[in-house]
């Protein structure tokens, strides 16, 4: 059962922006339930709503209920109240609609398994419901107040919305994220979060039946606005609200002569009837939009259409393409942003905000670029560098097109399934309750991974090898390594060793814990800011994205080898460690962290002697874990920066490559005891 209460929500053909609620968020629901109700292990989805019942809005949101496929139905519950509610004014009316639907599970033959919540006031609701029948729930955020504080003038509300979103993220049995920005940053600035039931799990690019394009229609949408309909069009799709920064938008495209000569400007901001029309909000954006029209006399460059249909969305972003033009997301910030999705599944390049997760869906799918909105020249200049470069913009165009097919919602149904089903049913560790009297410690990255066939061959040992403990340490995060080891199939490991040693997180009745022992100790004279007013003094050296910064680990690019060195120097009466790997990839932690220490921290825990760990590696960030062991492999695809390790007495130096070379080594140390 999902429960999305913000917004007009029914099937297809959805009218996006009817309300400054009915955004992109009702294309995730129904994406995610569609997929879901196509698998043999779902017998049923409900999407429960609030029952509707405006004139101005249509009859169809006063259904009681909508099937929408053969096992998908929308539920729209009575509350007693039938207005429209905006997110603010639906607070009044949530006890009625938690009462309802308390009232509706009791009566069912069957109750749901699951709850998935969609923003924290669907989850105060959720919570409700596990209360009173134990049913778990999932929170998926979509837009967090955290994230707006920097922005909104409303400071006293959204502190109340932060405090909501924090309880509900504190309570959830799983959070589900839409990027590595929102499951690692943006969450964890919230003090209830708990990165071991964050799962990031990438929504599909669009609903089905919507990439349909006709053209002819998008032509006649755009044609009586604009002089010189074959210019490139720069296209934004957005809800009309404050922090989409449309104003914005409008403003750097006409301060840019450049730009209003080469190029288009076409704004869809969801439906209106007029100026006057609409909520608060969205009446003051749209007035903004038409204010700066006039202001800077763009009759004849800027589209504003009234109103549009949902396949008209597809034919825009398909026009657009054909003028040879950009999708422009110029949000404040974005925490996911399924227009730029949709926009590389039309071939279409982007320039996106560089606050949220946009950040992360353009280097996935190279099309396009980032930049900051808060400087207007710049966004516009990147713009402008697209429009003006033909081979990058096939390119960028291309790669949409081509890494968009990953991101469908039958990969993302499997992947929430996988998330859902200990929560559903309680699991013991990986294999079995007989507890490991060994541990294999492998890096993920060209070790584990590298070769279908040799990480088939690593399964294949560990689902034999049942007293070995299996482990990862690895530099990634927990949710990329997750990831990671899903997508290779391996097995659930005992012990996740990540963030370059910094985190350990454990495996306990189906469910990950973090071991808040371990995070202690290494907490003890670690002061994260001296570390970065040392570095921020040394040239060449840059901070990693954001993303990549954890509570015990500073993380940095170097482009020059040389400059390691002075990194050293500069923080060497600290207790802190340093890791260089791969030619660029600089960390620091403290002291008492990193690969090896944690793994002998895992193995005391395990109460596994040091002489019963082993642990493989191919990289500069394993140096201290396999220095360490006692019984360490290098597989064959090692990097140069463990040459000297390879040529040590005591190290298993395999013959053959990736998860192969662990198994191999593993083989030769038993052959070594059995002699």
């Amino acid at each position: 059962m999902s429960i999305a209460l913000g917004g007009c929500l029914k099937g297809p053909p959805v009218e996006f922006g009817l309300t400054e609620d009915t955004g992109g968020h009702i294309t995730y629901v129904l994406g995610a339930a569609v997929a879901l109700a196509r698998r043999s292990d779902v017998d049923r989805i409900e999407i429960v709503t609030r029952l509707i019942d405006d004139r101005t809005l249509g009859a169809a949101y006063a259904v009681p209920e909508e099937r929408i496929a053969r096992k998908l139905y929308v539920r729209r519950l009575d509350t007693g109240d039938r207005r429209y509610l905006s997110k603010e004014a639906g607070v009044a009316d949530r006890p009625a609609f938690r009462s309802a639907l308390i009232c509706y599970i009791a009566g069912l033959p069957r109750m749901p398994d699951l709850i998935h919540a969609h923003f924290a006031d669907a989850g105060e609701i959720a919570l409700a419901v596990r209360d009173r029948f134990g049913i778990p729930f999932v929170y998926t955020a979509h837009s967090l107040a955290i994230e707006k504080a920097a922005i909104a003038s409303d400071e006293t509300s959204l502190a109340v919305r932060i405090r909501e979103e924090d309880r509900i993220i504190g309570a959830a049995d799983a959070v589900i994220a839409s990027s590595r920005d929102e499951a690692e940053r943006q969450l964890m600035l919230y003090p209830s979060a708990c990165s071991s039931r964050i799962h990031s799990i990438p929504p599909g690019a669009s609903l089905d039946g919507q990439q349909h394009e006709n053209l002819a229609e998008a032509e006649r949408l755009v044609a009586p606005f604009l002089r010189d309909p074959a210019k490139p069009m720069i296209l934004a799709i957005a809800r009309p609200v404050a922090k989409k920064n449309l104003a914005g938008l409008i403003e750097l495209y006409a301060l840019d002569a450049d730009l209003r000569a080469r190029a288009n400007l076409v704004i869809l901001a969801g439906l209106r009837d007029g100026p006057g029309t609409g909520e608060c909000e969205q009446r003051q954006v749209i007035g903004s939009l038409l204010e700066h029209l006039d202001r800077h006399d763009l009759y004849g460059s800027l589209a504003l259409p009234k109103r549009h249909r949902q396949e008209d969305v597809a034919s825009l972003y398909g026009l657009a393409r054909e003028t040879g033009g950009v999708f422009a997301n110029a949000a404040f910030t974005e925490p996911y942003g399924l227009t730029l999705t949709e926009a590389a599944l039309h071939g279409l390049p982007v320039v996106a905000t560089c606050h949220g997760g946009a950040p992360d869906i353009v280097a996935g799918l190279g099309h396009g670029s980032v930049a900051d909105p808060r400087d207007p020249a710049g966004f516009a200049a990147a713009i402008r560098a697209l429009l003006d470069d033909r081979g990058r913009w096939e390119k960028a165009s291309e790669a949409g097109r081509r890494n968009s097919r990953a991101l469908n919602w039958n990969s993302y149904a499997e992947r929430f399934v996988a998330v859902i089903k200990p929560l559903i049913v309680e699991q013991s560790l990986p294999r079995g309750e007989q507890s490991p009297t060994r541990l294999l410690l492998c890096d993920i990255d060209n070790t584990v991974t590298g070769c279908r066939i040799g990480a088939s061959e690593l399964a294949r040992y560990l689902a034999r090898e049942v007293p070995l403990g299996f482990g990862v340490a690895t530099g990634r995060s927990l949710q990329e390594a997750l990831r990671l080891l899903r997508e290779w199939q391996m097995p659930d490991p005992h012990v996740l060793i990540t963030s370059v040693g910094s985190e350990i997180y454990w495996w306990e009745a189906g469910r990950l814990v973090p071991d808040v022992a371990f995070r202690a100790h290494i907490d003890q004279g670690w002061v994260p800011e001296l570390v970065e007013a040392r570095v921020a003094a040394i040239r060449d050296v840059r901070p990693q994205r954001p993303v990549e910064q954890r509570r015990h680990k500073r993380s940095y690019l170097v482009d020059d080898p040389s400059v390691v060195a002075a990194v050293r120097d500069a923080v060497a009466d600290l207790p802190v460690r340093v890791v260089y790997s791969h030619g660029r990839f600089l960390d620091i932690l403290p002291e008492s962290a990193g690969k090896g220490m944690a793994m002998i921290w895992a193995a005391r825990r395990l109460g596994i002697p040091r002489d019963r760990v082993y642990a493989a590696g191919d990289s500069g960030n394993d140096l201290d874990m396999l220095a360490m062991c006692r019984n360490p492999i290098l597989v064959a695809n090692h990097s140069d920066e463990l040459a000297s390790l390879a040529r040590s007495a005591g190290v298993y130096v395999s013959r053959r490559a990736h998860a192969a070379g662990i198994v191999e080594g593993m083989r030769a140390y038993a052959g070594r005891v059995a002699a």
